[in-house]
């Protein structure tokens, strides 16, 4: 529920204040997908996908004002028909598919602060050797959103941008819509414009496309018009319902992201952020080159922990990795002590933990990039993923059974996602992946074994430091200072241990009660509890002295 009484930017993100901390919000939702196998673009695909969209809605909350939902989104393959015609009622024309990219954009609703922002998104694009094409206003109906939500509003637009004349390839193309975003996003923040919190890019590529809002799942179609549009099209589709377990909602942390829907909560960020803004430096890409920089900050600041995490996959899905080998790395099995795990699965493994630390979590994620989707569990298996598989080539998976009908007769098989393990279907090649193939697949590319025998340095190999004559040395206080000693150590923790042999039995604790619950200060608190320590005798209380402190 929305508590208005804490600050917000004008988007409607929260700012730190008194006990309240966005850095420990989490989230649990409601994830779904559908594909046909065989790629076969259809309307129905999208119809379907809303569909598990609205039975999910139990999945979702809302605020305060029930008709203003936590998150509801869509991702989708890019329409070519729908937006080669809606481009057409802007004046602006499409080349051919592929050849182009389209991109959600929220914008400030004040016009000219949204005129700022647009004119620094085309000058980035230019100076990216991209072609601008132009802008498109999206018809959405407000009408349809709660009262909290429509005060929030952005201005929503897409932009077109076409392939410049360097780019070799759709991979190539998908690298430099990547550091346009970014540079885009970096600038407009470091603009402080006052209607800059509302700017946020849902997607920008060539190869998928989102749609999402603080909205209830039944309003994303009602706003969203286009989404009823026959010619809206896509072989699979991605959903999201949001649940913000301990947030708030905001138009930008609705999903999906760029490649995936996520149902859970990350334990490990603040480490992971940590060690990512540690590292950035000194990532280094062929495929990057010069870019690489234009990239940081990878964690966008600010975003949630699903928002960082697809911030994590889009940085090793562009270095050129695949999909499933980035979800691998950042989302591993349990590994070290798994007695059947084969051994070129566990130097996959091995070697990436040398790179990049588990995001580990409770979580059911759903992630696509257009030609796969797919799913994988966190390895203790506490989010659940159910899917079906129908005789007329379907895939049907969500964090429930049932969220779409399906006729008995028409099921070909139905599962569950296991901990740890992943499931994909590969729309190109018309087919699924079990867990097994997949990464034994990925495990077998390169040879993990022979780099970490060659180059992996564990302590056991590092050289004995040289001794010194104590004489030499640094004085005793001083190491002990050095390395965080304290009187406390020394008295109650390491005399004990030099005299008994073993570790010392204390407990620790504060019997004053915290001032917010306390009709006294706190110093006076303080005193009370030193007097009281100074009436205890041998374990016993003095009854008689004890009576004359105040409120015992």
């Amino acid at each position: 529920m929305i508590n208005l009484s804490l600050p917000k930017t004008k988007s409607g993100a929260l700012k730190p204040r008194s006990l309240y901390d966005p850095r420990f919000e989490h989230d649990a939702c409601g994830v779904g997908m559908i594909c046909n196998m065989q790629g076969e673009k259809s309307h129905r695909i999208i119809a379907d996908g809303l569909q598990i969209l609205v039975n999910l809605t139990h999945r979702g909350a809302c605020g305060c004002d029930e008709t203003t939902g936590d998150g509801a989104g869509i991702l989708m393959q890019i329409p070519h028909s729908f937006l080669k015609k809606a481009a057409a009622e802007a004046s602006i024309h499409l080349p051919a598919e592929k050849e182009y990219a389209c991109g959600l954009v929220f914008l400030p609703p004040d016009p000219r602060q949204r005129q700022i922002c647009m004119d620094h998104f085309e000058a980035v694009v230019r100076a990216e050797k991209q072609q601008f094409l132009g802008w498109r206003r999206v018809p959405v109906a407000s009408k349809a959103l709660g009262d909290l939500a429509r005060q929030l509003e952005p201005a929503i637009y897409q932009i077109f941008i076409g392939c410049g004349p360097d780019v070799e390839s759709p991979a190539h193309f998908e690298r430099k819509l990547f550091v346009i975003r970014k540079v885009i996003e970096g600038r407009v923040r470091e603009s402080k414009l006052p209607g800059a919190s509302y700017f946020h890019v849902p997607s920008l590529s060539g190869q998928t496309l989102v749609y999402k809002g603080m909205l209830l799942a039944d309003q994303i179609e009602a706003y969203y018009s286009g989404l009823a549009d026959p010619d809206m099209t896509s072989a699979l589709a991605l959903v999201h319902q949001r649940y913000s377990t301990n947030t708030f909602p905001t138009w930008n942390l609705a999903h999906p992201f760029r490649f995936l829907c996520h149902n859970g909560e990350i334990n490990t960020l603040r480490g992971n952020v940590n060690w990512m803004n540690a590292r950035q430096w000194l990532f280094q890409s062929e495929l990057f080159g010069e870019d690489m920089s234009k990239l940081f900050p990878i964690a966008t600041p600010g975003a949630s922990e699903s928002a960082i995490f697809d911030n994590a996959i889009e940085l090793l899905y562009h270095s050129g990795r695949s999909l499933p080998h980035a979800i691998m790395m950042l989302i591993p099995e349990a590994w070290e002590k798994h007695a059947t795990m084969s051994d070129a699965k566990k130097a996959f493994y091995e070697y990436h933990t040398c790179l990049m630390e588990p995001w580990d979590r409770p979580a059911s994620i759903a992630f696509s990039d257009s030609t796969c989707i797919g799913a994988v569990l966190d390895r203790n298996g506490l989010r659940p993923s159910r899917y079906t598989v129908t005789k007329d080539g379907n895939v049907i998976m969500a964090s429930e059974t049932g969220v779409l009908e399906v006729k008995p007769e028409n099921v070909l098989s139905k599962g569950r996602l296991q901990p740890g393990r992943m499931f994909l279907i590969d729309i190109e090649k018309g087919r699924i992946f079990d867990d097994e193939e997949i990464k034994a697949e990925i495990a077998a590319r390169k040879p993990y074994r022979q780099w970490l025998a060659q180059n992996l340095v564990t302590l056991d190999q590092l050289p004995h430091p040289e001794q010194t004559d104590s004489e030499d040395s640094l004085p005793l206080v001083t190491r002990q200072q050095t390395f965080g000693y304290s009187m406390e150590d020394l008295r109650i923790i390491l005399a004990v241990m030099a005299r008994e042999g073993k570790e010392p039995i204390g407990s620790m604790g504060d019997d004053i009660p915290p001032a917010i619950l306390s009709s006294r200060p706190e110093l006076y608190q303080s005193r009370r509890s030193r007097d009281l320590e100074s009436h205890v005798k041998d374990g016993h209380f003095h009854s008689a002295k004890l009576s004359r402190c105040p409120d015992f």
